[in-house]
């Protein structure tokens, strides 16, 4: 009679795990020999974070694809890191504002541009992950499609487009997905202005009712 192992048990003993063929994995050195001068920036936390140049975004995402085997597409947004010019939901509206911190940062591997656009593709044989970002022009909002590069990203660039007005040359449909087509502004910008809480402030305190039964200031059991 065969061993367990042989018979397709699923508990394999350790020397089934010795023998077999161990996994390869895609290091950051590779990643980033592979790129090249493409890669602006880098930093290592669980999974590789890499900035590349505007102009070689599109070359970068394929050959994280082509060459080192990244074929799974997880997802596609931005970012904008310019601090909100209406302040903070924690801040008590009865109050003056604080004074703020204008300062623009942007996170792991570095940016130059008040928005960026950020991508997780991951290898499904090694399960090696990486977080691409590329800085989005101020003055000319607009980064290649990589539709034809993962197919998944396009509804991904749509809703970019929509929340944050980013254009995607090259995408062959931009139309918005949530918002009326006439729709004005880009709601997930920090400069948009939220009107709802313009006439109600947040924090949500304001918006808490008592309980039945309760004070208003919620002392009673």
């Amino acid at each position: 009679m065969p061993p367990p192992n042989e018979r397709g048990n699923p508990l394999s003993s350790a020397t089934d795990t010795s023998a077999a063929a161990p996994r390869r994995t895609t290091s950051v050195d590779e990643v980033k020999a592979a790129l090249g001068d493409r890669v602006v920036d880098s930093f290592h936390k669980d999974d590789l974070w890499l900035r590349v140049r505007t102009d070689a975004w599109k070359s970068s995402m394929r050959t994280l694809r082509d060459t080192l085997g990244f074929h799974y597409f997880s997802f596609l947004s931005a970012i904008d890191w310019m601090p909100s010019p209406y302040g903070r939901g924690e801040d008590d509206p009865t109050e003056p504002p604080p004074v703020r911190d204008s300062t623009i940062r942007p996170g792991y591997a570095g940016g130059d541009t008040r928005m960026q656009v950020f991508a997780r593709v991951g290898n499904p044989v090694t399960h090696v992950s990486v977080i691409v970002k590329v800085d989005v022009p101020n003055a000319q909002p607009t980064l290649d499609s990589i539709h034809d590069v993962y197919a998944g990203a396009n509804w991904h660039e749509r809703e970019t487009h929509e929340m944050f007005g980013i254009n995607f040359a090259g995408h062959p449909d931009l139309r918005n997905m949530y918002l009326p087509v006439d729709f004005e502004g880009h709601p997930l910008r920090k400069d948009y202005p939220l009107l709802a809480r313009m006439i109600k402030p947040w924090p949500g305190i304001v918006d808490v009712e008592p309980l039945p039964g309760g004070s208003e200031g919620g002392d009673d059991e």
